[in-house]
């Protein structure tokens, strides 16, 4: 067996991609044909239409320290509903030099998980905590695009829309929480290096965990798992529906929006109005710990369902999760993993966070007495 390193990408992809630069980015013309996914054409002429220069410098600049820190606090669900889903895929694409990113609904970074090069500057100066990495800052991304299309995405090399983005290969998701808005996105990012489609599978698939996840931390007496008859139940496809003691609906996720035809948690309900059995049929099925059952809905098409009580009471913790964790202890763990991953360089790490080395020194003393 070979163990020579494949090549990048195949010729002929970067000679297309260049001629769509050629033709869309260098001559501006509006009906220029290009070889392109629709949606990177539109994030390019975006860029465009925004006074972009492909080939102007670009600096991945991070917001005020005050902003990530109301950014970690406002998403602290999804960093715990991301955590351990991270955590599992890093392991997936452990031998790629890629690593995830974590951003909020603005594009802004709230978590990098994986092996990054801090030596490597392109990649370092995009992996860090604060850095705003939306369209309208850095160009075409996976991470804008994701944001501006809410699709699954891959993008290539000079794919981006800035020449001096062109070392990125990056997949992206988007997040859907249980009120049907996209609360953030999920982007596994390499630097030069081998083309990777299939990342886009697991990023497509990771971001389906996060948004089970945030859906069973909402308050619920009775979990409903469903899927279409012939289907098995038990993995990360299944409609998740969350009922109060009430039979009110208090979350569910986008596959269950899709196969019950409802609208997001806010308007959804009450479970008889979509389910064409009694509510204390579907708590009697959980208390017995019945196997899965088909059920009727309104519109006349049948599901397969199993429901499982709360034995938590209303709320069912992420894994690993008890009390809301304070801010100042996930920002202590943030600038753990930065200090970590910066091989114990304080210097480095807090270049990542955006932060002085000052206030790295500070935040791990405070720790160690106990403050």
């Amino acid at each position: 067996m070979s163990n020579t390193q494949p090549p990048l990408t195949h010729p002929h992809r970067l000679a297309l991609i260049e001629q769509a630069r050629k033709a869309v980015l260098d001559t501006r013309d509006p009906n220029a044909p290009a070889a392109l996914s629709p949606w990177i054409e539109r994030s390019w002429r975006r860029c465009l239409d925004m006074g972009f220069n492909p080939h102007q410098p670009i600096a991945f600049d991070a917001v005020t320290h005050s902003a990530v820190r109301n950014a970690i606090d406002a998403n602290q669900p999804l960093l715990r509903a991301a955590a351990p889903v991270i955590q599992s895929l890093t392991r997936a694409m452990a031998n790629t030099r890629y690593f995830a990113i974590l951003t909020d609904a603005s594009g802004l970074v709230i978590d990098v998980n994986g092996p990054v090069d801090r030596h490597n500057p392109l990649a370092s100066s995009i992996a860090r905590v604060g850095v705003d990495l939306s369209e309208r800052a850095v160009g075409t991304t996976a991470i804008g695009a994701t944001l501006a299309e809410l699709q699954p995405v891959w993008l290539h090399r000079g794919e981006h829309f800035f020449d001096a983005t062109s070392a990125y290969s990056c997949a992206g998701a988007p997040i859907w929480g249980p009120d049907g808005q996209c609360v953030g996105m999920l982007d596994l990012t390499g630097v030069n290096v081998v083309e990777q489609p299939a990342l886009k599978h697991l990023v497509t698939q990771s971001a389906r965990s996060i948004e089970n996840a945030l859906a069973l931390a909402r308050p619920h007496r009775l979990l409903l798992s469903l899927n279409w008859p012939g289907q098995t139940l038990g993995g990360d496809s299944d409609g998740l529906v969350c009922v109060d003691a009430d039979g009110h609906i208090t979350g569910l996720n986008r596959p269950a929006a899709e196969m019950l035809g409802i609208a997001p948690p806010e308007h959804a309900g009450h479970c008889t109005d979509v389910f064409a059995v009694p509510l204390e049929t579907l708590f009697d099925a959980a208390r017995a710990q019945r196997s899965a059952m088909e059920v009727p809905l309104w519109s006349g098409l049948r599901l397969n369902l199993h429901a499982r009580l709360n034995a938590g009471g209303e709320r069912m913790p992420l894994e690993g999760q008890g009390a809301a964790v304070p801010l100042k202890d996930v920002e202590t763990a943030l600038i753990l993993r930065a200090v970590e991953q910066a091989r114990g360089n304080v210097m480095e790490a807090a270049r990542a966070l955006g932060i002085s080395r000052a206030t790295v020194y500070r935040k791990l003393t405070r720790r160690k007495l106990g403050g």
